[in-house]
């Protein structure tokens, strides 16, 4: 009987060598190694699971998490990621030569990654219906009208592109 490979839930392709995924677990171990990835952006204030870091140990792909020991707010806020941290993220996302491959990952796959992706579109020159159609896609029942706004609000000034920026941006 033939290997299975399972993507893990809200699996896809962004740009060649860039995919975004919600957290893995061990039946999605198989499908995440045949990537070879050098990289994983793990956009979540909540530390991985040990089973998922001795997997990303054992592969040799370098954990980066955005969001790490963030304090709970005492406000409400109208998003889950502060600027800077999308900022952090896309500044690692448009590092192709020591990143990729590369995937974004949060807990579902969904809002946070969703944000990151988005703003990589506005980098991208995407138009917002299109972008906003991508993170619906990808978001499906759990759409935050506070991260579209997030997304349409975001200033793409603020991003520095290095010389050895992305052949898609």
């Amino acid at each position: 009987m033939g290997s299975y490979y399972i993507p893990p839930v809200n699996f896809g392709l962004v740009e060649d060598n860039l995919y975004r995924s919600g957290h893995p677990n061990e039946l999605n171990f198989p499908f995440l190694e045949k990537l070879h990835l050098k990289k994983i952006l793990y956009l979540s204030p909540e530390t991985p699971p040990q089973a998922f870091k001795t997997f990303v140990d054992d592969q040799g792909i370098n954990l980066q998490q955005v969001g790490l020991g963030e304090e709970p707010r005492q406000t409400a806020s109208w998003s889950p990621m502060e600027e800077e941290q999308v900022l952090i993220a896309l500044k690692e996302t448009l590092d192709t030569e020591r990143n990729y491959p590369l995937c974004l990952m949060d807990s579902v796959g969904r809002n946070r990654v969703g944000i990151v992706v988005g703003c990589l579109r506005k980098l991208q020159r995407w138009n917002l219906t299109s972008i906003f159609e991508e993170y619906r896609r990808c978001a499906g029942s759990k759409v935050r009208v506070l991260n579209e706004q997030f997304i349409e609000l975001f200033d793409t000034d603020l991003v520095t592109l290095d010389l050895h920026h992305p052949p898609w941006l």
